[in-house]
C-alpha cells in the first residue's frame, strides 16, 4: 500500500491537508461531493481524476468501476477527517477496492514502482538479470557483498546499479599438457551372470556397467592407467569398466572399437545399446518413462568451453582441450549419480559422456553433461553428425560382449 502523505495544495476553495495517502484515499471516498467552489483537486480536469504527490511520485487515482472520484476538502467537518485517521482498519478495507493506481518512479528506481511503495515504505522489487547463466538482480553495488559480486553492463539505469550474482567459481588451475591419473589403482569388479569383469547381463549379451576408462598396454603385457583427459593416439589401450572412475572422453569411434577389442569385447550395436537403456518396457529414460532433471548428469547452464575460454571469439574450436572435463560441475565419476541407473544396474547411459556405437558411419548416443534433449530425449538421444574419426571432450563409449 501507499504510505506517504499527499497534499491538496493548489486546490481552489479547499484547505490543504497532509495525511497518510492510504487514509486520504478513504477520505476521498467518504467525502462524496466536490470542493465548495465546485473545483476538483490539483491536476484535476473537471472529471474528478486527481493526481496525488506521493513521495515524489505522481499517482493518478480513479474511483470504483471507472467512476471518477471528486472530493471535498473544505474540512469544516473535521470529524470526518478524524474518523478516517482513527479507523485505520476501515481505511485499509477501502483500499482493497478495485483502484487504478499508477505511479511514475523517481529517477534511479529499479523494478516496478507499482509493486512497492512509491518513494518509501515497502521495498522495491529489483529487476532480474543474468550473467553467464548465473541469475541475479539489479541492485546498488554497495549492497552486493559477501559471496555475491556485481557485474556492469547488464542493468538499465545508473552506473552503480549492476547485476548482482553469486560469485563465479574459482578458475581451474589446469595445464593441458599434464596427464592426471585419477583412476590409478582402480580395478574392475567381477562380472554378473557369467559376464566378463565390469559387465552385467542385458538380455542375451553383456554390457559394461559403467562408461569405459582406459589402461595403456605395453609389449610385455603390463599395464598402467591412462589419463581420461587425453586422446590415446596410436597407443595400445584397453577398455575397462570401473566404479568411481573418471570415464574416458576425448576418444574417436575407431579408437573406442580397438580398445574394446583389446579387452576381448566389442562396441555395442545401436540395437544393443538401446535395449540396455530402454529395457523390455521401452523406457524413454534409463530410470523410467518420465524425465527427472538432475537424476543423471544431464544439463549444464554454461557450456564448458565458453567457461574455460570466455575471451576466445571461437571457444568451440577448442573442444579437444584437456582442461574442459576438469572443470567443476562437468564430467562426473562413474556411478556418482546413483539413481541414473537401469533396473539391470547399468549406470550413466543418459548424460555424462556421449557413447559411440558400432555404426561404421558414426553414431553416438545418450547425450552428455551439457545436453540430453536437442537430439532426442534420454535413451533416444542420437548424434550422427561426425564420422568415426571425430573426438572431443564429450565423446566416450562402453563395450558389449556375447
Amino acid at each position: 500500500m501507499l504510505g506517504n502523505a499527499w497534499s491538496s495544495s493548489g486546490l481552489s476553495g479547499c484547505r490543504a491537508v497532509a495525511v497518510p495517502a492510504r487514509l486520504a484515499l478513504f477520505a476521498l471516498l467518504a467525502s462524496g461531493a466536490g470542493c465548495d467552489d465546485g473545483s476538483t483537486g490539483e491536476g484535476g480536469d473537471g472529471d474528478g481524476l486527481m493526481t496525488l504527490d506521493v513521495g515524489g511520485a505522481d499517482v493518478a487515482v480513479s474511483g470504483l468501476e471507472d467512476a471518477s472520484v471528486e472530493f471535498d476538502l473544505g474540512l469544516d467537518d473535521a470529524a470526518l477527517a478524524d474518523a478516517a485517521l482513527a479507523d485505520a482498519a476501515l481505511a485499509d478495507a477501502a483500499l482493497d477496492a478495485d483502484f487504478d493506481v499508477s505511479a511514475t518512479p523517481d529517477a534511479g528506481t529499479t523494478g516496478d514502482a507499482s509493486a512497492g511503495d512509491a518513494g518509501g515504505g515497502d521495498a522495491e522489487v529489483p529487476v532480474p538479470c543474468s550473467v553467464s547463466g548465473r541469475d541475479g538482480e539489479c541492485i546498488d553495488v554497495s549492497e552486493c557483498v559477501g559471496d555475491r559480486s556485481p557485474t556492469p553492463g547488464f542493468c538499465p539505469g545508473l552506473a552503480n546499479i549492476q547485476c548482482c550474482t553469486a560469485r563465479p567459481p574459482t578458475p581451474v588451475v589446469c595445464d593441458p599438457m599434464d596427464h592426471p591419473l585419477p583412476n590409478f589403482e582402480l580395478e574392475e569388479a567381477l562380472g554378473s551372470d557369467g559376464c566378463p569383469p565390469g559387465m552385467v547381463r542385458a538380455g542375451l549379451y553383456c554390457i559394461d556397467q559403467f562408461e569405459a576408462a582406459l589402461v595403456e598396454v605395453f609389449d610385455d603385457g603390463t599395464t598402467t592407467s591412462w589419463s581420461p583427459y587425453h586422446n590415446p593416439g596410436e597407443r595400445r589401450v584397453r577398455a575397462v569398466s570401473l566404479a568411481d572412475a573418471v570415464p574416458q572422453g576425448y576418444i574417436s569411434g575407431r579408437q573406442a572399437g580397438r580398445a574394446c577389442a583389446e579387452a576381448g569385447k566389442r562396441l555395442c550395436t545401436d540395437e544393443e545399446w538401446l535395449l540396455a537403456c530402454r529395457g523390455d518396457e521401452d523406457r524413454t529414460y534409463p530410470y523410467g518413462a518420465d524425465r527427472q532433471p538432475g537424476v543423471c548428469n544431464d544439463a549444464r547452464a554454461v557450456h564448458p568451453a565458453v567457461e574455460l575460454f570466455p575471451n576466445d571469439p571461437n571457444p568451440f574450436a577448442r573442444i579437444q582441450d584437456a582442461c574442459i572435463n576438469q572443470l567443476p560441475d562437468s564430467l562426473a565419476r562413474t556411478g556418482a549419480h546413483p539413481a541414473c541407473v537401469t533396473p539391470e544396474g547399468i549406470y550413466d547411459l543418459m548424460g555424462n559422456l556421449h557413447e559411440w556405437t558400432a555404426d561404421p558411419d558414426g553414431t553416438f548416443r545418450g547425450g552428455f553433461y551439457v545436453d540430453t534433449v536437442v537430439n532426442g530425449p534420454g535413451c533416444l538421444y542420437r548424434t550422427t553428425a561426425h564420422n568415426v574419426d571425430h573426438w572431443d571432450y564429450s565423446t566416450g563409449f562402453r563395450c558389449c560382449a556375447d
